[in-house]
């Protein structure tokens, strides 16, 4: 007798400036999955409106209750879900806990994880502690922005600095300050979309994405991809607009290639990750690497990182996505 198809909930959107980023994500996943393995839906979060994309075209409410949904008059509970929400609640660990107390099992870390690496000022003073390296940086908190000085982050931080929200997915709110003129202005913008801004010191090298995923059975390390842009830096226009250059595999001396692939295995053993996560680094000229971000919840569409580099390994996303779900069962 065969085995019934499990149902895959691909969960998508988000409270987040990235809600539409996150549903051309969950696309290229519905693309991507062996439909002939799994029924595959779309279930978009936002705010309380939980629906579902059913296989006829029309939706139908998710019960918050159970992750369950009643299709053809007949109640569905999902048997996995696949996050793919770029920011909260998706990326910092809220939806996690929630799947937890539910019973369903997720192709994210867990919530610890998600929290800490969601909160890029706390990421990096935990991986500096195993002996990454990482920019330095400071955190400023909405309402006790007068704790720090401008003076204080020139001299620190100094210039030119990124300002940055520093527990938030996206990739609005980033700023590339050049002088303390424009500190105040930039930490507002940050400000809009996290209540904590981190001023991060600016690194001058070679930029570079890599991703990486292990399973009971497996540990793969992808190709990196190099970044190249004409901006300021690889901003929302760069990702997403088409600014930018992007080389896989990236352009490296064979050791730099060797010693990143060695740290992003580290990394991920460190936090103990699950799922397919993306860290990006900026390598000096002197052969530094330096950890920028660890996106749990990378881009799926078919012109991302992810599956730019799962083609560059000679491997396919469908099989990739199958081995992801069924490492969890």
């Amino acid at each position: 007798m065969r085995q019934m198809k499990r149902d895959i909930a691909i969960v998508c959107g988000g409270d987040s400036s990235e809600h539409d980023v996150s549903l051309r994500s969950a696309r290229g996943l519905y693309s991507f999955f062996d439909h002939d393995r799994y029924n595959v839906y779309l279930v978009d979060v936002k705010g309380q409106d939980w629906h579902v994309e059913l296989h006829d075209g029309t939706t139908a409410r998710i019960d918050r209750n159970d992750f369950s949904f009643v299709e053809n008059g007949k109640a569905r509970n999902f048997d996995y879900a696949y996050i793919t929400i770029h920011g909260t609640p998706g990326e910092n660990g809220i939806l996690q806990g929630y799947l937890d107390l539910i019973g369903v099992p997720y192709s994210t870390s867990g919530v610890l994880v998600e929290a800490m690496t969601f909160d890029k000022f706390v990421l990096n003073q935990y991986l500096r502690g195993y002996g990454v390296s990482v920019a330095d940086s400071l955190l400023i908190r909405k309402g006790y922005e007068q704790l720090v000085s401008d003076e204080e982050i020139e001299q620190r931080i100094g210039m030119p600095c990124f300002v940055k929200p520093a527990a938030d997915g996206s990739s609005f709110g980033v700023s590339k300050v050049k002088n303390t003129d424009q500190l105040a202005p930039a930490i507002r913008k940050a400000m809009m979309e996290s209540p904590e801004v981190m001023v991060e010191q600016y690194l001058e090298g070679t930029e570079i994405s890599i991703g990486v995923y292990k399973t009971k059975k497996r540990s793969v390390v992808l190709p990196a991809t190099e970044v190249v842009t004409s901006n300021e830096f690889f901003d929302y226009d760069a990702k997403y607009n088409g600014q930018v250059q992007e080389i896989t595999p990236a352009r490296l001396p064979d050791d730099i290639t060797r010693r990143v692939r060695e740290i992003t295995s580290h990394i991920y053993d460190i936090l103990h990750c699950n799922g397919i996560i993306r860290i990006d680094y900026i390598i000096s000229k002197e052969g530094k690497i330096s950890m920028l971000e660890v996106n749990t919840t990378p881009g799926m569409t078919a012109t991302s990182f992810i599956p730019q580099q799962v083609k560059a390994a000679g491997m396919s996303m469908t099989d990739v996505l199958t081995e992801i779900v069924e490492n969890q069962f």
